[in-house]
């Protein structure tokens, strides 16, 4: 795929010439990245395995002598457990190097073959194989080409659901290191420019930026050409695409403002859209969106839920949109069981459930203090949800996504919106979490069950999952 002209004399980005070829002076090399420097695999002259090759190695490449893999069908004895050495083979391991057993911490933890820093380089995979899931880029991630990642149910009880405790950075999607905004702007223009829409190209530039390197895009795209970024891309591309793109175009918080609007003012008020957004946002987070709904749409977020709900489902509501929870991460034990004593008061052996109750103890308390508190056997229908969302985020996650991919029809927006809002969040915990649950992977879900989604999402990069 060919982008001439950007940047403008000294190489391309993406490279004028062949998938992963990266011209002089490109746009720009990061350390790791893809494709390698030298020093990268494949091998460089006397790195593992020998000769300039890939791995496996062609014929010849192997040390001369008495021939490997023997010719008698058997590996000969050789002291130690090893291979017999060969005349010309590979020098004596040393202590603590390959074949023996790696250091503490894996091979990942110590420089080797070839990759500066240690583990292998990190970076942009090569565009998957038809229906193989390309390899994460993040660190530490699962490694989706092992056995079992995606496929069966697992073995053994299936654990309890509670909270991920993987701390550090859980999205998918990072900052790209030196992005310009009027070098993007400029990809994103040839793409949609001429016969013909180049959609991965809009997928790889999108799916390589975090939303706040996205954004920017709108007005850098005027700046240069004149003319509306949003404009263009529903001129160019329809259906669930045009959704995807304009929602990563969005900053988060005019995002679920207009998810929240959809909600209340479409056809029907999408409940679960409304209690999905209110219960999983910080405090900062729902005060933003307050400003920009009032901004954006000239009524107030606790006004336009009040007009379209009512009864407790509304007091909820409104409660949560006052983004006022305590956010503490300390947790009183004591007080925990004692309001999980009102709670099972509240709502046990009673024609009515207490249901102010609940509303002052789930709106105000903070979600490790919820965490203590034991409230899925009595808690009123109408707080169900939002209990799931406070007391695990990541499972009512999976479970929303799961929910979206079943049935007759699928609803592509709560996809769209779950996976664009949390790729910078928690994505990891809820891939984690959707394979405890349904025993394959999120990737394997949407390939399957969601085809149409799939070939969105299915870039070189697969940015989203």
């Amino acid at each position: 795929m060919s982008y001439p002209g950007y940047p403008p004399a000294g190489g391309s980005y993406p490279p004028a010439s062949g998938p992963y070829q990266q011209a002089p002076g490109g746009y720009p090399p990061q350390p790791g990245a893809y494709p390698p420097q030298g020093g990268y695999y494949p091998p460089q002259p006397g790195a593992y395995p020998p000769g300039g090759g890939y791995y496996p190695p062609q014929p010849g490449a192997y040390p001369p002598g008495a021939g490997y893999p023997p010719q008698d069908g058997g590996y000969p004895a050789a002291p130690g457990g090893g291979f017999p050495p060969q005349a010309g083979g590979y020098p004596a391991a040393q202590p603590g190097t390959y074949p023996n057993m790696p250091p503490a911490g894996g091979w990942g933890g110590q420089p080797g073959f070839g990759a500066p820093g240690g583990g292998m380089p990190q970076g942009y995979p090569g565009v998957p194989a038809p229906g193989q899931q390309p390899m994460p880029v993040y660190p530490g991630a699962p490694n989706p080409s092992m056995p079992g990642y995606g496929g069966g149910v697992p073995t053994g009880p299936t654990p309890p659901a509670a909270p991920a405790v993987n701390k550090g950075y859980r999205g998918t999607i990072k900052d790209f290191p030196g992005a310009d905004p009027l070098r993007d702007v400029e990809v994103l223009r040839k793409a949609m420019k001429g016969f013909g829409t180049d959609e991965n190209a809009i997928i790889e530039l999108l799916g390589s930026r975090s939303n706040k390197q996205r954004v920017p895009l709108k007005a850098a795209y005027k700046t240069t050409y004149g003319k509306d970024l949003v404009s263009d891309i529903k001129s160019e591309v329809k259906g669930d695409f045009e959704d995807l793109v304009l929602a990563m175009l969005k900053a988060h918080a005019h995002f679920d403002a207009s998810e929240l609007k959809e909600a209340i003012s479409g056809a029907g008020t999408d409940e679960a859209c409304l209690i999905e957004i209110l219960s999983s946002r910080s405090n900062a987070e729902i005060l933003e969106i307050n400003k920009v709904y009032k901004a954006e749409y000239g009524k107030s977020l606790e006004d336009a839920i009040s007009s379209d709900t009512s009864g407790h489902f509304r007091r909820l509501l409104v409660s949560l949109s006052q983004g006022n929870r305590d956010e503490k991460e300390t947790v009183d034990i004591s007080l925990a069981k004692q309001e999980a004593q009102k709670l099972h008061a509240a709502g046990e052996n009673k024609v009515g459930t207490d249901e102010s109750q609940f509303n002052a103890i789930l709106c105000a308390r903070s979600k490790p203090h919820l965490r203590q508190v034991q409230v899925y056997n009595h808690v009123p229908s109408v707080c169900f949800f939002s209990v799931k969302c406070i007391k695990n985020t990541a499972a009512y996650f999976a479970e929303r996504l799961h929910k979206a991919m079943q049935g007759v029809g699928t609803k592509d927006r709560t996809l769209i919106r779950i996976m664009v809002s949390r790729s910078e969040v928690d994505m990891l915990d809820i891939r984690q979490e959707y394979l405890r649950q349904y025993g394959k992977s999120l990737y394997t879900a949407i390939s399957v069950s969601h085809t149409h989604m799939y070939n969105i999402l299915h870039g070189p990069y697969t940015f989203l999952v």
